[in-house]
């Protein structure tokens, strides 16, 4: 029987040799994720139901990335007690505050490999689907008894084919594919379905690309956002080719589009909407008071490496907050070592902890009432990044960069070329 990866996935994970789209499954979780927001209450849920051990520790990574450094007093407890429970349920991957955002550390730590079946309290856990998994995030009863058990319940999602075709033009950027993506069919346009990447266009995506891409697969009502496994991933793993799910060839899509990358430009996602998409250059007169680069979409080396090609010689026009938050303390040591984070404050950056920043509002440089923010990051519904009556535009991190420097939402060719 012929299958996306999706489904070969589901079917090894619930030992089945073959699943078909609709079915239920009961499939074994290769690994599962908490962040510090949930963490606390899940395992209070755990004690509370008498279970005092994990399925298996060595399976559990925990990170605190949402509120870093702590902002409240409050805060600052529930991280303790986050600590506390690490070590009473010995939990067998713990990443503090100041290591990164879980959605950058998984990946680059090596957690994540093709094929895996993985959960986390977070949307955006379809991010690990750019190494080949299928990784879906899940609420707090559902991670309860996954950690309980190592098992849980899923309906094998259909699966929309994305042929990627051409190369990106010069300051044309993999956030530009996702956005175009997003307004071809909009936000519920694959609800509970896997988004499958493909065709010779894909092949061409860096891992950074295929991440943001995965990553935002959910703003479309995404249950995963996959990327076959190639040799891309495999160098990115360090690792020899090994054995992964690839899609057979007469799988069953419930819907195929083509998209050439040579067709297109740098775009924006309007308030308040991520399928609001139009070209950058024609988003009309859009002053900004704040512009951030950083999130578990766009904080990765590449991002900090394309803003500081927009910024390198230029300055933050007057007026402007521009904030980066590096995904992870790697991407910022890395970003240092190269001077792209040097270039980055000289242009009048305020550079904070790796951690996920103001992209959730909960701290770290929030939006004001009235006030336009840019943002490298994923949503844009009102409250997102700080006041319900605050506008945020949804972009790349060099249409970020050059709309920090022209003050307004700027396609950053017109910055760089002008």
């Amino acid at each position: 029987m012929s299958m996306t990866v999706a489904e070969k996935i589901l079917a090894r994970a619930s030992g089945r040799d073959a699943v078909r789209a609709g079915e239920f499954v009961v499939a074994d979780i290769d690994l599962a994720m908490i962040h510090d927001i949930f963490a606390v209450r899940v395992f209070e849920t755990l004690l509370e139901l008498g279970i005092e051990k994990l399925f298996d520790p060595a399976k559990v990574v925990v990170v605190v990335d949402h509120f870093v450094p702590a902002p409240t007093a409050a805060i600052a407890d529930l991280h303790h007690r986050i600590r506390e429970y690490v070590e009473r349920f010995g939990v067998g991957t713990f990443y503090d505050a100041g290591e990164g955002i879980s959605h950058q550390l998984l990946p680059e730590r090596g957690h994540i490999r093709p094929g895996m079946l993985v959960i986390g309290t977070d949307s955006h856990t379809t991010t690990y689907g750019a190494l080949g998994a299928a990784a879906a995030g899940v609420g707090t009863s559902d991670m309860v008894f996954a950690l309980a058990t190592g098992r849980l319940w899923f309906r094998v999602p259909e699966t929309i084919r994305y042929e990627l075709v051409g190369e990106l033009g010069p300051w044309v950027a993999w956030k530009d594919v996702i956005l175009a993506i997003a307004g071809e069919i909009g936000t519920d346009g694959a609800q509970y379905r896997a988004l499958e990447f493909g065709g010779p266009g894909a092949a061409t995506a860096p891992v950074s690309g295929r991440l943001t891409l995965a990553n935002m697969a959910v703003e479309l009502g995404a249950k995963f956002g996959i990327f076959p496994a190639d040799e891309t991933t495999w160098a990115y793993l360090g690792a020899p080719p090994g054995e992964a799910p690839v899609p057979d060839a007469d799988a069953t899509y419930t819907a195929v589009h083509h998209l050439d990358l040579g067709t297109l430009g740098p775009q924006v996602a309007l308030p308040h909407d991520v399928d609001r998409v139009v070209p950058a250059a024609g988003a009309g007169d859009l002053p900004i008071d704040q512009a951030f680069l950083g999130s578990c979409t766009n904080g990765r080396l590449d991002d900090l490496e394309a803003a500081a090609a927009v910024l390198r010689g230029r300055h933050v026009a007057p007026g402007v907050r521009f904030l980066v938050a590096p995904a992870s303390r790697k991407v910022m040591e890395e970003a240092l070592a190269s001077g792209v984070l040097a270039t980055l404050v000289e242009a009048g950056a305020t550079v904070l902890p790796p951690g996920c920043g103001p992209c959730f509002g909960g701290h770290g440089g929030l939006l004001g009432p009235g006030e336009r923010g840019i943002s490298a990051s994923n949503r844009n519904f009102p409250g997102r990044m700080g006041s319900t009556e605050a506008e945020i535009v949804l972009a790349s991190p060099a249409t970020v960069a050059a709309s920090a420097v022209a003050g307004r939402v700027v396609d950053p060719r017109e910055v760089v070329d002008g």
